[in-house]
């Protein structure tokens, strides 16, 4: 099996218990869970739905838009087209009915595809890629595609290398999909040659990328 169908069958199954993280499953013990190691799932998602406005009449690219939470508020705000890709079927099963339940589905689309292989006949104003850069073994690849189609600006995580968590969640996810982690000076090395001025903002476990087109 290939790094990208691992990965993909590992997101498929996980699916739903990866839509409960942002809290449609309000157990105790899955708060608990959340406040302790998903904290910056949280914290991007915050940052990157204000770092979006001015939204109404905009466009969006959702890079990886697993249960279609981002796309969807962006879409309920105003935006006049969000388009969400995700190589996940569950994923992508979730998104779709998610936007159904919203009333956006005339805006808000998603679609099974791969980054990485797919053609885009258009530009964007926004572009964001969440939890992405965790699986992606050509960074500089990937960030290049990713800023020739953004007109405003666009916005990464990238996991933080170092440290118990880092090394906690590398053990764990051996088994599941290959997983990638950075440091800072590895970031602003990998955006030195695009066409981009860079904020970086360390948000608990991961670092934040602001860019903005230049």
């Amino acid at each position: 099996m290939s790094e990208s169908a691992r990965t993909a069958d590992f997101f498929d199954r996980y699916a739903k218990e990866f839509s409960d993280i942002y809290g449609n499953r309000n157990t105790f013990f899955n708060n608990i869970i959340n406040g302790m190691f998903r904290r910056s799932m949280r914290l991007r998602y915050n940052m990157v739905i204000e770092g979006c406005e001015p939204v109404a009449g905009r466009t969006a690219l959702d890079i990886g838009s697993g249960p279609g939470h981002y796309s969807v508020e962006l879409a309920r705000r105003g935006a006049s087209r969000v388009l969400g890709i995700d190589f996940a079927d569950g994923m992508i099963d979730i998104a779709r009915n998610s936007a159904a339940r919203a009333g956006v589905e005339k805006t808000c689309e998603f679609a099974r595809g791969d980054f990485f292989k797919d053609e885009f006949s258009e530009r964007f104003d926004y572009v964001f890629a969440m939890g992405f850069m965790d699986y992606v073994a050509e960074p500089e690849k990937t960030l290049r595609k990713a800023m020739e189609l953004t007109k405003v600006r666009a916005f990464f995580s990238f996991p933080v290398a170092g440290g118990l968590l880092a090394w906690q969640r590398k053990l764990r996810y051996q088994s599941r999909c290959d997983l990638y982690l950075y440091t800072e000076p590895q970031i602003r090395e990998l955006f030195a040659k695009l066409p981009a001025r860079i904020e970086i903002r360390r948000i608990d476990r991961d670092l934040f990328v602001t860019a903005h087109r230049t």
